[in-house]
């Protein structure tokens, strides 16, 4: 690359096929290994953003379970509820709806034809 050219926000990513769109079970959680991070996929196809990735790991319950989680719609934010404590957890920002200090890590995640990719 010389030094007139710019990397698009696709190439900056390191995107990792993770599993197809026939794996995903539509408004609710899957979860996938990525490297060694336990991630959770939530697929909406009815929605723009179609996917969203999580990590799995309840910070507060200690215990990868939020694939698991009850999906709802708390004030117009798409959250996932913890199945351990019933915290929620905003999709698109990883924040606890409950406890400001507390978030989890999201992921980049998209779909390329029937391929899942996730990006960490």
């Amino acid at each position: 690359m010389t030094g007139n050219e710019t990397m698009t926000a696709a190439e900056t990513f390191n995107w990792q096929l993770i599993c197809t769109r026939e794996d995903l079970v539509p408004g609710s959680g899957v979860c996938a290994l990525v490297g060694k991070e336990q991630v959770a996929l939530f697929y909406f196809p009815q929605d723009k953003q179609k996917l969203y990735a999580l990590s799995n790991r309840d910070p507060i319950g200690e215990a990868n379970v939020l694939s698991r989680g009850v999906l709802g719609d708390i004030n117009g934010r798409l959250v996932v509820a913890s199945p351990l404590y019933k915290q929620h957890f905003d999709l698109l920002t990883g924040e606890c709806l409950e406890q400001d200090d507390v978030r989890v890590e999201v992921y980049n995640a998209r779909l390329d034809g029937d391929n899942v990719l996730v990006a960490l």
